[in-house]
């Protein structure tokens, strides 16, 4: 089975270098955030009101404990309260 990313990227060809890439430049780009107990338990919560993934919803309260908003082009975003969103599209 071949596994394509988003952008059509191959990863079975690319993989291991690719996804070196990309932590690199979101290690460079971005603050990388802890998980701990708090975000656990809040991200629960959230799953279980909205039902939406468990990435999605560590992500929206990482933003809303940062006060800073969450850049995407999934709608589901936006129906959580208290969360900051902007929308994302590719050019």
């Amino acid at each position: 089975m071949k596994l394509r990313a988003r952008n059509g990227i191959d990863l079975e060809k690319k993989g291991r270098e690719v996804a070196r890439l990309r932590s690199e430049t979101i290690r460079r780009d971005f603050e990388v955030v802890d998980m701990d107990y708090e975000t656990a338990i809040k991200s629960a919560e959230l799953r279980s009101m909205y039902q939406i993934p468990m990435a999605d919803s560590v992500m929206a309260v990482k933003a809303q404990i940062h006060g800073c908003p969450v850049v995407s082009d999934d709608s589901h975003f936006q129906k959580i309260e208290d969360l900051k969103t902007r929308w994302y599209s590719t050019p």
